[in-house]
């Protein structure tokens, strides 16, 4: 059955001598993986690999067939041309880590227009922006509502958040409890819109603290995260 849908390029592996596997995001079906035979050796022009780079966001067109592990793409265009995600290197490493995170995080191969509206327009607010050095923290944050553990805000005047509950207490229950600077910028963060970013001035070196404390949030709710080999790359370009 040939079906069109947008799609937005999560990984991409090498297959064989010609042949890559690329998992997607997908609009009409969650995440998809699709074998492109002959990719790497074709001329075609709408077969080029350069279309599959992470988080690109695509309109394909695909031959898919229900109880496959992998479809097929008849065909493929650019839905939404980046000016310059792929070629700003802080703003590349930013993809490259967050497409590493999304390929491990997003497994549900069915509908959910919301999370894929939420990737779909700040990847463009990303790609047009000139001020976005937080904007993986953010990021990560609010892609922890469409995996089921968005920090519990009831009580956030509290002085401590346990990364263990996702709730602020009064006192430390356990040592996955943080307090202090760290726990300041978390809360300068929840409910914050994208366009504020730049109203958190952060150095480098708390952006890094905060990032490991999201990214080991991650890790206690979702039991096979693991930090991203993408992360050492993007912090040497973010120091």
């Amino acid at each position: 059955m040939l079906v069109k849908t947008n799609a937005i390029v999560l990984s991409k592996l090498k297959y064989r001598d010609h042949d890559v596997i690329v998992k997607c995001y997908t609009k009409n079906r969650g995440v998809v993986s699709y074998l492109l035979k002959g990719i790497l050796k074709s001329k075609r022009s709408n077969s080029k690999i350069a279309y599959y780079q992470p988080l690109s966001q695509l309109e394909i067109e695909e031959n898919f067939k229900a109880n496959h592990s992998l479809h097929f793409i008849t065909d493929v265009k650019l839905s939404v041309p980046y000016q310059s995600m792929h070629t700003n290197i802080l703003k590349s490493s930013i993809v490259m880590f967050l497409s590493e995170v999304l390929a491990t995080t997003l497994k549900e191969e069915e509908r959910n227009l919301v999370l894929y509206e939420f990737l779909e327009t700040t990847l463009q607010w990303l790609d047009h922006e000139t001020d976005f050095a937080n904007f993986h923290l953010l990021f990560l944050l609010e892609l922890t509502k469409h995996l089921g553990f968005y920090p519990d805000t009831s009580q956030s005047s509290f002085p401590y958040f346990n990364l263990s509950t996702g709730t602020f207490e009064l006192k430390p229950q356990n040592h996955y409890t943080i307090t202090g600077e760290n726990l300041k910028f978390l809360k300068a963060l929840l409910g914050i819109k994208f366009d504020e970013l730049s109203t958190v001035k952060m150095t480098s070196a708390q952006r890094q603290t905060l990032l490991n404390t999201l990214l080991f949030y991650f890790e206690l709710h979702l039991t096979d995260f693991r930090k991203p080999k993408s992360l050492q790359v993007l912090n040497q370009v973010f120091n």
